[in-house]
């Protein structure tokens, strides 16, 4: 059967590829593995709740970044808006309270507004608003979408303009557990994505959470004729003298001049023997463990009312593979009932992420496995009540996910969450007519991979399978 493109995984990347595609009527197949869409941030169902029924749960998503008031131009969100003709209200963002950066013995919170950050470093960190502001000036001014960028650290970049090293720890922290490949540092093109999606722009939420994305985006492939296949496995992507030419999915050959991989770099070169001879993209470190908490009622205002806590016990943050399982000397704190137009009545839920070690959970034995999972729930709530003071909730539910079932659900070799730290920021590959997108090309959270999959559909897929 022959497409004039495939895309590879349905995804946020994926899903908007496809859409972005089959507006110009090409005939495109998005290949699925699982029977969901989304990817890193869809959700799932857990039967035989305490009260009865099924209930689903996001995965992946804490809060959607890059927030816009109703009318804004010129901003990521505005953009995803008019390249997929989608309509503001349909998302039905619920805008955060505020978050907060925790440290010992001092915070920094922010919002939606810009202002609070600027006023919590004037006051936490008097001596370095000089260098902050100069900081900010830079981040405006860096043209973070140009493609032919190579990697600079942040690390670097940041110590050059601010002298205080809690400062420099404390800014780091949300920008790399929320979309770093890298082991305590990043690359500055992501820095800034990073810091003008959290910090100029701020979260928010759908009102029903990632389900509300994906269904705006599967009624929208649905009425462009998309099509998507679900449990479509890609064994192989099949080239013929240096240019994919199509895949194989279950024993049928589906044929296109250009195909989109979302599942990652490192994941494509596997099935891309023509690929893996001529690149080697390592696979990253970084995967994590996240415990969900279901209570019979929320966490009043006066008890917690900051929507996410990047907490952190040291003054040092230490971005990197756990040493033993998990380390819970740092978490990202959600609270989803603390975001605006919320209602205060019924139950409420906490997720609490930590970072993991991939290898110690790969060979743990079943009984060993369920045993560890139980400790993570354990410190993680222990974690919740330390930061809710005064809370006595019932723990109606809990679940643990670990970096094997990220493994298990997605592509994403040994767990990673944010893939190859070898990013392939045009998404070309070495291999003409095969492109990556996602989180592999470069773009960070829900908003980025949407806006990646748009960039290289339109870049490789409207324009040209030049490659």
């Amino acid at each position: 059967m022959n497409y004039d493109a495939i895309v590879i995984g349905a995804g946020m990347s994926g899903l908007a590829a496809g859409i972005r595609l089959a507006m110009f009527d090409k005939k495109v197949v998005i290949l699925e593995k699982h029977s969901i869409p989304g990817g890193l941030n869809s959700y799932y169902q857990r039967r035989n709740f305490q009260k009865g029924g099924i209930r689903q749960f996001d995965v992946g998503l804490h809060a959607l970044t890059n927030f816009i008031k109703k009318g804004e131009k010129a901003k990521p969100f505005s953009k995803l808006l008019k390249q997929l003709r989608l309509s503001y209200d349909d998302f039905k963002l619920c805008p955060q309270t505020y978050s907060k950066i925790l440290f010992p013995g001092v915070e920094l919170k922010f919002s939606n507004d810009f202002e609070l950050l600027l006023s919590e470093v004037s006051e936490k960190f008097p001596k370095e608003m000089d260098q902050f502001l100069s900081l900010v000036e830079k981040v405006k001014g860096f043209n973070e979408l140009d493609l032919s960028l190579g990697y600079q650290s942040s690390r670097e970049v940041l110590k050059s303009m601010i002298s205080d090293e809690l400062l420099i720890e404390m800014l780091l922290c949300p920008l790399l557990i929320y979309g770093s490949a890298w082991e305590d540092d990043m690359d500055f093109a992501q820095f800034v994505i990073m810091f003008k999606s959290l910090y100029f722009e701020g979260f928010s939420r759908p009102q029903g959470g990632v389900r509300t994305i994906i269904s705006l985006m599967m009624k929208k492939i649905e009425e462009l004729g998309g099509e998507i296949r679900f449990k479509s496995p890609v064994n192989s992507i099949l080239t013929r003298n240096g240019r994919s030419i199509g895949v194989n999915v279950g024993g049928e050959e589906i044929f296109a001049p250009v195909i989109l991989s979302s599942i990652g770099y490192p994941e494509t070169c596997r099935i891309t023997p023509e690929l893996a001879e001529k690149v080697s993209p390592r696979v990253g470190a970084m995967t994590f463990l996240e415990s969900i908490f279901v209570f019979d009622k929320k966490i009043m205002p006066s008890q917690n009312d900051s929507t996410i806590i990047f907490y952190n016990n040291q003054k040092k943050y230490n971005y990197r593979p756990a040493a033993h399982y998990f380390d819970d000397s740092s978490a990202v704190v959600c609270f989803p009932d603390n975001y605006e137009i919320q209602n205060q009545e019924g139950e409420g839920t906490v997720r609490v992420t930590y970072m993991a070690n991939y290898d110690q959970w790969r060979n743990l034995e079943r009984v060993d496995y369920d045993q560890k999972k139980e400790e993570v729930g354990s410190s993680a709530l222990s974690l919740v009540k330390k930061l809710s003071p005064g809370f006595d909730g019932e723990l109606l539910f809990q679940d643990i996910f670990s970096p094997l079932t990220i493994e298990r659900y997605t592509w994403h070799l040994n767990g990673t969450v944010y893939g190859s730290i070898d990013k392939t920021r045009d998404g070309s590959t070495p291999v003409s007519g095969l492109f990556i997108i996602g989180t592999d090309q470069g773009f960070l959270g829900i908003v980025g991979a949407i806006l990646s999959g748009i960039s290289l559909a339109n870049l490789h897929g409207l324009m040209g399978a030049e490659g």
